[in-house]
């Protein structure tokens, strides 16, 4: 039985380190059951990224869309903040690793901004229970003050997107997520 954790830093996360079974030929993982999750619902989408070392996505967000993260390969340093407003975690900031080597994955409920630095060259892989809406892919500044990520590269290689993405306190009030809200 996989081990299944909540987050104590951001409410309505979870964590999974699932168990290993393997012999001579390799291993085998569970790595996703909706019912492991509260908010868990049917996922309709998986997607995969391949960044080099050094690259840095985020903070993205999303007002009705939850995902759930593995890193098959290579090491990711994730950093999740909740964005919610009326969320008993509001404010908080966590990082922890996803890596090939733990095996972790991490469910991640909307809005709560998530983004990742590649530690090494990776593939990170993520389902979401909803199709892409552009008009649900919103961010907030990877290097906000207010947020106070550390992730973990020296020179980060960042999309324009993600450079140009607002500070927390200036998020548009339409645009800032509020506990509990869902489709």
């Amino acid at each position: 039985m996989p081990r299944i954790e909540q987050s104590t830093v951001i409410a309505d996360v979870w964590t999974v380190e699932p168990d290993a079974h393997g012999d001579d030929r390799g291993r085998f993982y569970e790595t996703y059951r909706r019912s492991w999750f509260p908010l868990g619902r049917e996922m309709v989408q998986s997607n995969r990224s391949d960044k080099t070392a050094g690259a840095v996505v985020g903070l993205h967000y999303h007002l009705h869309q939850a995902d759930y993260w593995l890193c098959p390969n290579g090491t990711a340093r994730v950093v999740l903040h909740d964005l919610r407003e009326g969320s008993p975690t509001d404010g908080n900031t966590e990082i922890f690793e996803l890596s090939a080597e733990n095996a972790r994955g991490v469910f991640i409920p909307p809005g709560v901004a998530h983004g990742f630095a590649s530690i090494t060259d990776l593939t990170l892989t993520y389902l979401v229970d909803s199709y892409y809406n552009p008009h649900d892919e919103l961010g907030v500044a990877w290097d906000d003050p207010d947020i106070g990520a550390h992730w973990g590269v020296v020179n980060p290689v960042l999309s324009e997107r993600d450079m140009a993405n607002p500070t927390r306190k200036d998020i548009p009030p339409s645009r800032r997520p509020h506990a509990g809200l869902r489709r």
